[in-house]
């Protein structure tokens, strides 16, 4: 995809900008897809966060493909991968990198160099990310949020782009630790990953348990997901559309103006103004992979499960009642007319 320099000023730049946009997003589409067997919407939604500039937590139980479609997006991006394993022994500083002592081979002189940890890449695996301690699952907390690194007063600034893709099991199984809030909230979006289909398995088999696979070829270098994500932020979003995406994340305060009962009734803490943004930027990939330049209510609402379902906390009437976020997501959208109100 060639640097997109200016907005677009007329409908012919609109459509070729659009159209060019359409054509690197389906190409990196086909080579995921050239390994990854189903889960469309799983995908799509990790394409989304790449062109939105945001992180993705993939959560589903052990041997679905998460860390698989993590590694096949990285073979299709020239960019420079690391894959971090967390585990409970894992410390902050295997994250992040340290300082060293060094000595000068000529003058015998020693001082301290920092030595980076993996985090220091452009496209970061945080593997099982929930079996890790929650000291260490927030050593991630700056890299997510500044894109940057602070070590004994230095900060480090981190290549753009910079995209963190974290795998998790859920939380019922054992050996592993909640996120905390303020992490969940840093993740875009958050994919869950089911089970595939009896055509899908086949296919799965096929591939894994014959004698050829299919190569990934890079698609896309740092300067075009750039230029990709400059002209996803230029997409133009009515007041109106901007407004229901406000009234959306607003739904899930209880007690709030716009609370639905089933807020008022299961969640303890709903979504900060980062939901919010989510779905406006990812409404704005939506309507460029749809060829618009402009997003609407319904982009809106297709992203708003994956947007807000991590950012709902419940409360414990929720859980007796086995309610899920997921639930509550919904009826936010069914209960929430899209027609702007008065300010």
């Amino acid at each position: 995809m060639a640097a997109i320099e200016q907005l677009p000023q007329t409908p012919a730049e609109v459509k070729a900008r659009c159209e060019e946009f359409r054509v690197t997003y389906k190409r990196l589409q086909d080579e995921v897809g050239k390994v990854v067997v189903g889960h469309r919407e799983v995908v799509d939604g990790v394409l989304m966060s790449l062109f939105a500039g945001g992180n993705v937590l993939l959560e589903g139980v052990p041997g679905l493909g998460k860390t698989l479609l993590v590694r096949t997006l990285a073979q299709s991006l020239t960019l420079p991968f690391s894959r971090i394993q967390f585990t409970p022994d894992l410390m902050p500083a295997d994250v992040i990198g340290t300082n060293i002592v060094s000595e000068d081979a000529t003058t015998g002189r020693r001082s301290f160099q920092f030595q980076r940890g993996p985090i220091f890449a452009q496209i970061v695996l945080a593997d099982e990310i929930n079996r890790a301690t929650p000291k260490t699952q927030s050593a991630l907390l700056e890299a997510m949020q500044e894109r940057s690194i602070t070590v004994a007063g230095t900060t480090y600034k981190l290549d753009l782009p910079f995209i963190v893709l974290a795998t998790q099991n859920p939380i019922e199984q054992e050996g592993t630790y909640p996120l905390p809030e303020a992490q969940l909230d840093r993740f875009l979006l958050k994919l869950v990953v089911g089970y595939s289909q009896l055509d899908e398995l086949m296919t799965i088999l096929d591939r894994t348990t014959g004698a050829q696979a299919d190569a990934v070829s890079g698609v896309l270098d740092a300067a075009a997901i750039l230029a990709a994500q400059k002209l996803v932020r230029e997409v133009i979003v009515a007041p109106h559309v901007k407004q229901y995406a406000a009234r959306l994340a607003m739904a899930t305060h209880p007690q709030g103006k716009f609370a639905p009962e089933i807020t008022n009734k299961y969640v303890r803490c709903g979504s900060s103004p980062r939901g919010a943004q989510a779905l406006m930027l990812c409404a704005k990939v939506r309507a460029l992979c749809d060829g618009r330049f402009h997003a609407g209510n319904k982009d809106i609402q297709s992203v708003a499960l994956a947007a807000l379902r991590h950012r709902l906390i419940l409360n414990f009437e929720a859980e007796a009642d086995r309610v899920s976020a997921d639930d509550i997501v919904r009826k936010i959208i069914e209960s929430t007319p899209t027609e702007p109100v008065a300010m």
